[in-house]
């Protein structure tokens, strides 16, 4: 086993970063289609094909789950991976061509390195070449490039997030992993102890969001604006409307490490994909979908490295 989401057969991720305008993208490619379900809890969120999504409409199944960096402007690297799937002949077909499925979320992180840099249809096209069954890199890679926690006194005091995986495995076969692109507006915890979030005037200790809340205090604004997008992936068998309580439930795992979440400045999105290979009870798919959420938020945290100004988890407590 990988530990991570490469660990659902079928699945493959591929990952492209600018790290100098510091965003990037991540796709979760499953050629052969996968049963997809979303659920949005954040207040600014950004996305694709959501609707599609919805257990009542047509499409079942997706070639594609994109996440972003970039805000909207991020949207446009789920085109570059569109493309990249119709050359190789993937998609859903509609007699006189294959139309790939293609779903995605974005996350704010303009304000982090060049507003101007944002990923696009050839950052999507690339990330799909990129993609492999192998190996996934976490930290600074994809979506998680420029992403970023803890920014209620702005981004002078925030601290570094990531991209970060993790997968859970069961004697009978069944496997629920996690990918999720952490760049949370509040903080993150492990075991209920603060391991990333706002920093002090020092930069060398955490302070917490929800104190500064309670004091009155925040910012506020689109400086701010953040946004936590993750991708459950399974290989047990379920429907869009499975798919859907999966990615409901698996907020719990956002809820157990990042605080406050789900706020007016973000985001929060989950899909869940199902491979459909090994019958399972939802309750008990959605359980470890909260776990494996959850210690992809802490696996993002912990792998992802300093940029500029803007300490990581290894510079402020991992030392």
């Amino acid at each position: 086993m990988y530990n991570n989401i490469l660990d659902v057969k079928g699945i493959k991720v591929g990952q492209v970063q600018d790290t100098e305008g510091l965003t990037g993208c991540t796709v979760v490619i499953c050629e052969e289609g996968a049963t997809c379900g979303v659920d949005v809890r954040g207040s600014a969120p950004g996305t694709r094909e959501t609707d599609l999504l919805d257990p009542i409409n047509m499409i079942q199944k997706v070639h594609a789950v994109v996440l972003s960096g970039g805000s909207a402007f991020g949207l446009e690297s789920t085109c570059g991976v569109s493309k990249y799937l119709e050359e190789h002949n993937i998609g859903f077909d509609v007699g006189v061509a294959k139309v790939p499925i293609v779903v995605g979320a974005v996350l704010f992180d303009l304000i982090v390195g060049d507003p101007k840099c944002r990923p696009n249809i050839d950052m999507g096209y690339k990330a799909c070449e990129a993609a492999t069954d192998k190996e996934l890199r976490q930290g600074n890679y994809g979506a998680g490039c420029g992403a970023t926690v803890g920014k209620i006194r702005g981004p002078e005091y925030c601290m570094k997030g990531g991209i970060g995986s993790y997968s859970i495995k069961l004697e009978n076969g069944l496997v629920v992993s996690a990918l999720v692109a952490v760049n949370a507006f509040g903080d993150v915890y492990e075991d209920g102890k603060l391991i990333a979030g706002v920093l002090d005037d020092s930069k060398k200790k955490n302070l917490s969001t929800y104190d500064i809340l309670k004091e009155g205090f925040s910012k506020g604004g689109f400086s701010i604006d953040n946004t936590t997008i993750g991708v459950v992936v399974t290989n047990a068998k379920l429907d869009k409307s499975g798919c859907k309580k999966v990615s409901q439930v698996a907020h719990n795992g956002y809820a157990k490490s990042i605080f406050p979440i789900h706020t007016p400045h973000d985001g929060d999105t989950i899909f869940t994909m199902a491979t459909g290979e090994i019958e399972s009870d939802i309750t008990l798919v959605s359980s470890i979908a909260t776990e494996v959420v959850e210690k992809s938020v802490i696996n993002a945290i912990k792998n992802a490295n300093s940029i500029k100004n803007i300490p990581s988890y290894k510079e402020i407590i991992g030392n």
